[in-house]
């Protein structure tokens, strides 16, 4: 798990987490027990979908699993590549559970990597997210992380000029730094965090825990 060191000025300004950082699909240790999320309104409103979310399934299934993910964070990027396929398979594709992705990056490529995935618009958005997950231990540790990571983004589109209108797009830095803040108000400190039930469940998360927390919502 990632934790996040600075943010100022509305602009994430973090420094990546050098020492214990892995870049792969090892899974991490065990993540902290679940924490009830106090209910206020406002809270309850964030857990909700909004309007600008990003969502994998049936809007209107019933349980709804809340993301907060870094594009640089290895504890995110085995989440999607080696667990969200299973919950997807046995709880998303069957319209029981519906995912919303939101963004909490925790350094400044992280911040233009998501802006990226913005750019690529509600029906790739997943397609892309998969694309720079499962490449992220090249691109997230290269010299010109960027630039690496818009070589696999080709086949979604996604090429150097359109890279670089993302990049100056501010409504597309907007839109990750509305995802930043609703996770600040909601107590998100780290990826991944998930809000499952009204749950917040910090850390590594295996399949059989997720079904577990899941199946309990599922009537």
């Amino acid at each position: 798990m990632r934790n996040i060191l600075i943010v100022a000025g509305g602009t994430v300004a973090v420094a990546a987490i050098v020492a214990g950082v892995y870049f792969g699909t090892r899974p991490p240790a065990a993540g902290p027990a679940p924490v009830a999320v106090a209910a206020t309104p406002d809270k309850a409103a964030l857990l909700a979908v909004l309007p600008t979310d990003h969502v994998l399934g049936d809007p209107k299934a019933p349980v709804t699993i809340v993301e907060y993910a870094s594009l640089t964070c290895s504890h995110c990027a085995h989440f999607h590549i080696q667990i969200l396929p299973e919950i997807k398979k046995k709880w998303i594709d069957t319209g029981k559970v519906k995912l919303v992705y939101r963004d909490f990056p925790l350094d400044q490529v992280a911040v233009k990597a998501a802006q990226i995935a913005e750019c690529a618009g509600n029906d790739r958005f997943f397609p892309v997210l998969d694309i720079i997950f499962r490449g992220q231990p090249t691109w997230a540790t290269a010299a010109d992380p960027i630039a690496e990571l818009g070589k696999p983004l080709r086949i979604a589109g996604l090429g150097e000029n359109e890279i670089k209108a993302c990049l100056a797009n501010d409504a597309m830095l907007n839109a990750v730094l509305s995802d930043y803040r609703s996770g600040e108000t909601l107590g998100v400190s780290a990826t991944p965090t998930l809000f499952i039930g009204g749950q917040l469940y910090r850390g590594s998360r295996s399949v059989e825990d997720l079904d577990g927390a899941i199946s309990k919502l599922v009537k």
